[in-house]
């Protein structure tokens, strides 16, 4: 295009020679020759102006050319300033990344995995490279306390007690009780010699001394194994009313007494800061980040369970509104918080590395990337400046 533009300009001048020596044989050559002249002009100036942005037009020091390689690291710091207002702020990521359905594509890439190609290869060396560059024991702290910020943000008691009244309009509680009938019988008999021994020495000296203490103790003994036995009988047993009065009781004050909710949620809290939680969860991080490199190294070593498992979640994050909202609405955040925090850092690094160009570099890049239409300014210059002379001497002519 620099070739073109020179060669207009040459061709411009080479007309003018000619309509000037013409000029005086026909008048008619007049016009050709202040086309000419007036687009030699724009031409010039066009190239002065385009040159003057990158280098001193034949190497001549004039004022206010060079503009770009002395202004170099104002450019790059401006370069910087405009990315951080416009791109890498927090709320211009999230605004950008509400219009994404990243919940979608994962979603998609999960149910139906590509078969072979680059993004398999890709993706598989990036998640394996991500796995295990990053500090395992630092992931493995950030995981449990997701977990553990997650399960005290669940409500259990509420919870709880909407199961228990699910279960029980199931019929579900059933094999509870029955099983609850079971372990007191089996206690009462395990440990009669202590019931007999307790018994005994409640009766007094009486009828420990007339013997009719063993009396009271087979008693005491027969009629609670036979209790026992009808409440395990019989489905309408009074007792076993009486015990599913209670827990509908429990279930509607797990979901309506703030009492009772407090206590629950301070046994929740109580069990999250045990060790042994803290141990399951290390051992759920584990057994997650070898699945995840298994996957990651040998996508095929996924097709069984856990791809199943897999693809089920791919398909839920594309059929669940709830479930792909939240995991946009995680993504939108992570990538905030991470523009939020190396935003400044991604500034100063287009800033800093502009400024370790030299000036030629600059200019060469700059150039290379609009020299084009740079040199499209110049045919436009001269057109537009032999049609302008054109119409001045034409409106000489006239007057």
């Amino acid at each position: 295009m620099r070739i073109v533009a020179t060669s207009l300009l040459v061709a411009m001048a080479a007309l003018y020679a000619l309509s000037r020596s013409l000029e005086a044989r026909a008048p008619a050559w007049g016009f050709v020759r202040a086309f000419a002249e007036a687009a030699m002009v724009g031409g010039l100036a066009d190239w002065f102006a385009v040159t003057a942005l990158f280098r001193h037009p034949l190497g001549l020091p004039v004022p206010h050319t060079a503009i770009i390689p002395r202004n170099k690291d104002r450019i790059g710091d401006n370069l910087a300033l405009f990315l951080r207002a416009n791109f890498l702020l927090p709320a211009v990521v999230a605004r950008r990344m509400g219009r994404l359905d990243v919940a979608g594509a994962i979603g998609r890439v999960l149910a139906s995995p590509p078969r072979e190609g680059a993004l398999r290869a890709g993706a598989g060396k990036l998640a394996v490279t991500v796995l295990e560059t990053l500090d395992d024991e630092r992931l493995g702290q950030m995981f449990k306390a997701a977990a553990a910020e997650r399960l005290a943000r669940v409500d259990v008691a509420p919870l709880a007690g909407q199961l228990l009244a699910a279960a029980m309009t199931e019929g579900r509680h059933r094999p509870v009780i029955n099983a609850a009938i079971l372990w007191a019988g089996r206690t009462l008999e395990a440990n009669e010699e202590l019931f007999r021994q307790m018994i005994s020495e409640r009766a007094g000296s009486i009828l420990r001394w007339t013997g009719l203490d063993n009396t009271l103790s087979n008693k005491i003994l027969d009629g609670l194994f036979k209790l026992l036995g009808d409440v395990a009988e019989q489905d309408d047993h009074p007792l076993r009313a009486r015990a599913e009065e209670a827990m509908a009781a429990l279930a509607e004050r797990l979901q309506h007494d703030p009492e009772l909710q407090a206590k629950v949620a301070a046994w929740r809290d109580a069990a999250i800061a045990n060790p042994a939680v803290a141990r399951w969860l290390d051992g759920l991080w584990r057994q997650a980040r070898i699945a995840m490199l298994r996957v990651a190294r040998d996508p095929d070593a996924g097709k069984g369970r856990l791809g199943a498992l897999l693809a089920q979640l791919g398909q839920a994050l594309q059929a669940e509104p709830r479930l792909a909202l939240t995991v946009n609405r995680f993504a939108r955040r992570t990538v905030a918080g991470l523009v939020s925090s190396y935003g400044d850092g991604i500034v100063t690094l287009v800033s800093d590395t502009i400024r370790g160009w030299d000036a030629q570099t600059v200019t060469g890049r700059l150039e290379a990337a609009v020299g084009r239409d740079l040199q499209y300014i110049r045919v436009n210059g001269t057109l537009v400046g032999g049609l302008v002379g054109l119409g001045l001497h034409l409106v000489d002519v006239l007057a």
